[in-house]
């Protein structure tokens, strides 16, 4: 089966590319909001990029230029984009494919009263950036009802099997789909689009949780705890 797109990763990039331009939704630092794009790209940076004096947004915009990435939508991380991690999911006629990386020093859990807690963040800030692509496309509207899917998914993702970490503070999710066809109305969790998504949420957040957590999080009594 064809995927909805290639992967290339070179440090510091790691770039996802569609063959043909699609619609998206996001909050990405550059390119937020919806927007026609062929190509979603992270750039992993050190924390000593990112001085109080730096502005993020100039510093991606610059690398993008620097790189022939400025149309893409863009994404920051300091994971090392080697160990992101892909996902597919199907529900009848509609694919999935997604593409994640996660950090988890930057997390976020939330207390049975509502309260919400925060990690103190490491020497390294954590994130978890998603890109979602959808066989088939989806109004506008879909597209930001998708986006809350997707956060669905991923959060179950981060709670599943006892883990305490909801988010990051600095997440961000991506949705992609075709410019061509008729347009779903929803994308809620009672369609094959939304539970399509959700799956393919949790299956590459989970993943990517589990190797995050195996490199720097170990169990209690583990050789890297000891």
């Amino acid at each position: 089966m064809d995927p909805l797109f290639e992967v290339a990763c070179a440090q510091p990039w790691l770039v996802a590319s569609f063959v043909a331009p699609q619609r998206m939704a996001s909050w990405a630092i550059n390119r937020p909001g919806l927007v026609d794009a062929r190509r979603v790209a992270w750039l992993e940076v050190r924390d000593a990029e990112l001085a109080p004096d730096v502005d993020p947004l100039g510093l991606l915009r610059a690398r993008l230029g620097t790189a022939d990435l400025a149309d893409a939508v863009g994404l920051m991380t300091s994971r090392d984009v080697r160990r992101h991690w892909n996902a597919d999911a199907q529900i009848d006629d509609v694919r999935t494919q997604a593409l994640a990386t996660v950090g988890l020093t930057n997390g976020v859990s939330f207390a049975a009263d509502g309260a919400v807690g925060a990690r103190r963040p490491a020497k390294r800030v954590g994130t978890i950036n998603l890109l979602l692509a959808l066989s088939c496309r989806l109004a506008d509207a879909a597209l930001l009802e998708a986006l809350a899917v997707a956060a669905t998914g991923r959060t179950a993702a981060l709670l599943a099997e006892g883990g305490t970490v909801a988010a990051t503070g600095t997440d961000c999710i991506v949705l992609a789909c075709p410019l061509s066809g008729d347009p779903a109305p929803y994308a809620g969790l009672h369609t094959a689009a939304g539970r399509s998504l959700a799956q393919a949420a949790y299956r590459a957040v989970r993943a990517a949780r589990s190797d995050w957590e195996a490199e720097f999080d170990p169990a209690p009594g583990s050789p890297k705890e000891k």
